[in-house]
C-alpha cells in the first residue's frame, strides 16, 4: 500500500528529541517563541483572540482586495455541501475585524487590543519559508488615529524581535495615504504605467484601470523593473497624512527606533492606508520580510462597521524562526526527565507507575518503564531521556519500602523511604544538588 505523505506546502512540526531536526522543525522552538509573543502581548495590553480557521468568500474579497495577488491567485477556496462558498483565512485581519462588529466589541472602551497566534493558507510555490499552510503572528488594535498609536505598534514589534535576540533586521516604513490624496497619485500612476503597458504582465494590465498601486506590489521582474521608476506616493500626500507620517517619525525617533523611508512599501493588501511598514532581513539570502503592518482605517467601515480607525501588524512564524535557525539563536532547554523509576518485574513496574504519577501530580517531570525492557535497557533509555535521577525498584525495595535515589551527573546515591512523601524527599534531594552545583562555580 502507498504510504500517504504530507501535502506540498505543508509541514510537520516535530519533538526535536524525534531525531536531527532543523530549528523550524522543532515543536520545542515553536513553543518557546510562541511563549514569548503571548508574554511580550499581554505586557503591551494586548488580550488574544481567536476565529474560524474559514470563512465566507466575500469576507476577503471585500477586504484583502479583488485586485490582489492574494484573492486573484491564492486563496482556498471551495463550495461546501450547502453550496456556500468558503475561503481557508490567507491572513487574520479580515476575520477579527469581522468578529470585532459581529460581537459588538466596538461598544467597549478603545482602544480594542487583540493578538492571535493561527495558520493561514495560501496557494503559491512553495519555499523556505513560503509554505502553502502558514502559521501568523497577529495583532489589531480598533479604535486610535493617533501617530503615537502606529509608533507604539511598531516598538511592540523592534521589542519582540529583540527579546527573541533576533539580529541583522531592519525596519523600513512609508505612508501611502489616504483615499482622498490617493486619487491624484492614482491618476499619475495610471499615466505612467499606460505608457509602458507593454511591459506589463496580463495580471498587471487588469490592474491598471482598477488598481494601479496593486502593480507596485507585483513580484514579476519585468513588472518590478517598471515599478521601480514610477511616481512615488510620499509626493502626493495631503496635509494630513504628511503630519501624521511626520508624527509616527518622530515618535519612532524619541524611543532611538531607526528605520529606512522606503516609498516602494504598499503592503499587498488593499486595506492599508496611510503607514505601513517591514521588518526585513537578508539573513536566508534575498531579502526577505519577516514582519509587515501598518493602518487600515477604513476597513470597519467596509465591512460594515461605523468608521473607526485600526491598525495592525503579521508576523511569520516559519520565516522567523528559519532566520533564528541562520542566526544560531540558542532556546530555552525543554522539560527534561528529572527522575527516571527502573523496575525489575510486573509488580515492581505496577510500583513504579504509582510512584510517577504522585511525582507528576507534584510536578516533577517522571518517568517509568512503559514497555517491558530489561533493566540494562531501562537505563540506557534514561540516559537518552537525559534524566537526571533514577531510582530502582525490584523485590528487595518493595519488600522494605526503601530505596536509592541516583544523581546521574555526580554519581551520589541518598536512601529514600518509597511509602512516605518521596515527592518531598525528591525535592530535598534536587534542590540540594542544585545548591551544590552552584557552589562548585
Amino acid at each position: 500500500m502507498e504510504q500517504i505523505k504530507a501535502q506540498r506546502g505543508t509541514k510537520d512540526i516535530l519533538p526535536g528529541r524525534c531525531g536531527s531536526c532543523k530549528t523550524e522543525e522543532k515543536s520545542e522552538c515553536w513553543q518557546a517563541v510562541e511563549d514569548v509573543m503571548r508574554d511580550e502581548a499581554a505586557v503591551n495590553g494586548f488580550a488574544e483572540i481567536r476565529t474560524p480557521v474559514f470563512e465566507d468568500t466575500r469576507l476577503f474579497q471585500r477586504s484583502v482586495g479583488e485586485t490582489t495577488d492574494v484573492v486573484q491567485k491564492e486563496m482556498y477556496t471551495f463550495e461546501d455541501k450547502g453550496g456556500r462558498s468558503l475561503t481557508l483565512k490567507p491572513e487574520g485581519t479580515a476575520g477579527v475585524v469581522r468578529s470585532y462588529l459581529e460581537h459588538g466589541l466596538y461598544n467597549s472602551p478603545a482602544p480594542q487590543k487583540f493578538y492571535y497566534l493561527t495558520p493561514c493558507y495560501r496557494y503559491e510555490k512553495a519555499q523556505a519559508g513560503r509554505q502553502r499552510e502558514f502559521h501568523q503572528f497577529g495583532v489589531e488594535i480598533f479604535g486610535t488615529a493617533l501617530p503615537l498609536a502606529d509608533a507604539g505598534l511598531i516598538a511592540f514589534a523592534y521589542g519582540l524581535f529583540d527579546r527573541l535576540c533576533v539580529r541583522n533586521l531592519k525596519l523600513k516604513i512609508n505612508s501611502i495615504g489616504c483615499p482622498s490624496c490617493r486619487a491624484g497619485y492614482s491618476k499619475a500612476l495610471k499615466a505612467y504605467f499606460a505608457e509602458r503597458k507593454d511591459r506589463l504582465c496580463e495580471t498587471c494590465l487588469s490592474r491598471l484601470e482598477r488598481n494601479p498601486m496593486r502593480i507596485l506590489d507585483c513580484k514579476e521582474p519585468g513588472c518590478a523593473e517598471v515599478a521601480a521608476g514610477a511616481p512615488r506616493i510620499l509626493d502626493y500626500l495631503c496635509d494630513d497624512c504628511k503630519a501624521h507620517f511626520e508624527g509616527v517619525k518622530s515618535a519612532l525617533d524619541s524611543v532611538h527606533i531607526s528605520y529606512e523611508i522606503d516609498p516602494t512599501i504598499v503592503r499587498g493588501l488593499d486595506y492599508y492606508t496611510r503607514t505601513v511598514f517591514e521588518f526585513v532581513s537578508t539573513d536566508l539570502g534575498a531579502q526577505s520580510t519577516v514582519c509587515g503592518g501598518g493602518r487600515y482605517d477604513g476597513l470597519v467601515e467596509e465591512m460594515g462597521g461605523k468608521p473607526t480607525p485600526a491598525l495592525g501588524f503579521g508576523l511569520g512564524l516559519e520565516r522567523l524562526l528559519l532566520i533564528m535557525g541562520a542566526q544560531k539563536v540558542e532556546f530555552p532547554q525543554p522539560q527534561i526527565c528529572e527522575l527516571y523509576i527502573a523496575s525489575v518485574g510486573e509488580a515492581a513496574q505496577r510500583e513504579a507507575f504509582r510512584l510517577a504519577q504522585g511525582m507528576r501530580e507534584c510536578s516533577i517531570a517522571a518517568a517509568f518503564d512503559e514497555v517491558g525492557r530489561s533493566l540494562n535497557a531501562q537505563m540506557k533509555f534514561a540516559n537518552k531521556l537525559g534524566a537526571q535521577f533514577t531510582l530502582v525498584l525490584g523485590d528487595d525495595e518493595r519488600k522494605s519500602g526503601m530505596g536509592v535515589i541516583k544523581n546521574m551527573k555526580t554519581g551520589e546515591k541518598t536512601k529514600v523511604n518509597l511509602n512516605n512523601d518521596l515527592e518531598g524527599q525528591f525535592a530535598s534531594i534536587s534542590s540540594q544538588a542544585e545548591d551544590a552545583e552552584e557552589h562548585s562555580f
